[in-house]
């Protein structure tokens, strides 16, 4: 049955590779462009702004030494880097410079701190808006001193700041869910067996969950998980809209339907590109490195137990950075803030969780 997407898809792959040729030629031209206007001054030294030079400077750290060189044109790539390095360095002396210089006193460097966190935190963010936000923590700032503090950072204006990927997928993170295989060596009575394991993860809590553990993931077994997945009750994605997953065969037209009629959309990740993936790939090797890695296993049922142990220690002991380095699934009692402290171990000591004694009654 042929994907009912596909010509929707090659119409996305030939738009994008129309948008790309037209980049590369505005670049080209912008190039040309900058050798001709370089050949009208000659030698005669260019003269910028400091505030030119930050602008230039923060474009240029975002490219790298490597596209500069092909790139620019005005200035050497090392004189771009080098003017970045100056204004990082100005973002520690700024106070005290402007202290000796006349006119009117600096605005504190914790408001202009501020300001900018602002600017990056909020792409939508204006001039007016941000005044406005600062008025409101009991900053009382002029909207041209706000645009002046931007752009000595090298902000561009509201409409010309991008939203950030890390903030699309804040933005959508309780509607996606994440799956990913990985294989782990068992003996049995056949010797040495491949099994397969499918993990999935909550993006937005970072729940996880063992969808199923074969040495043979065929249809039937794909077909299984999906209903798990789209159970009314208790399934993981019954308050989801994507998973996303690799383009392995083995997530077939039978598990995409099961998960379209449910209302689950299937996100393939691009060729070679495992950072489309990114949260299961952390978490399957988190479970590796923690855990089956350190193991030998004899049976199935060995690295099952194996797993379920990892799971609970997952959830219930281990805190997470990407979610401010808390638990996700921490216990109801609050623990007590003095008494001795208990160590917990699970397999064999592989996994340990620190906690504080309750007290009885």
């Amino acid at each position: 049955m042929l994907d009912p997407l596909l010509p929707l898809r090659f119409l996305l792959l030939v738009f994008a590779g129309l948008a790309n040729q037209e980049q590369a030629s505005v670049v080209e031209f912008l190039r040309e462009e900058n050798r001709v206007l370089r050949e009208q001054i000659g030698k005669r030294r260019l003269r910028l702004t400091d505030s030119q030079r930050a602008r230039l400077a923060v474009k240029a750290k975002a490219l790298g030494r490597s596209v500069l060189a092909a790139v620019a044109t005005i200035v050497a790539p090392d004189t771009l880097l080098r003017w970045h390095r100056m204004l990082v360095a100005a973002k520690w002396t700024h106070s005290s410079r402007n202290a000796r210089e006349p006119g009117r006193p600096p605005v504190m460097s914790r408001i202009r701190e501020l300001t900018i966190r602002m600017a990056r935190e909020n792409n939508r963010w204006g001039y007016t808006r941000i005044v406005g936000a600062l008025r409101h923590l009991g900053h009382d700032v002029a909207r041209t001193t706000v645009a002046k503090m931007l752009k000595s950072a090298g902000l561009e204006p509201a409409p010309e700041r991008p939203t950030s990927w890390r903030t699309f997928l804040k933005a959508h993170a309780g509607q996606i869910a994440a799956a990913d295989f990985f294989t782990v060596e068992v003996w049995t009575a056949r010797g040495l067996v491949t099994h397969y394991v499918l993990v999935a993860i909550d993006i937005a809590t970072r729940a996880i969950e063992v969808l199923g553990v074969t040495p043979n993931p065929d249809s039937s077994f794909m077909a299984q998980v999906a209903r798990n997945l789209t159970d009314s009750v208790d399934g993981f994605l019954r308050a989801k809209r994507f998973l996303i997953v690799d383009r392995a065969s083995i997530f077939d037209q039978g598990f995409r339907r099961i998960l379209n009629g449910a209302g689950v959309r299937l996100v393939t990740t691009a060729v070679a590109a495992p950072n489309m993936n990114a949260f299961c790939e952390r978490l399957v090797r988190t479970i590796k490195d923690e855990c089956v890695s350190r193991m030998i296993f004899f049976g199935d049922g060995m690295l099952r137990r194996a797993l379920a142990e990892f799971v609970s220690h997952y959830h219930e002991e281990r805190p997470h950075q990407g979610i401010g380095n808390v638990v996700p699934m921490p216990a109801a009692e609050a623990m007590p803030s003095d008494g001795p402290v208990l160590r917990r171990q699970r397999l064999g000591g592989l996994l340990s969780y620190y906690h504080r004694k309750r007290r009885a009654g």
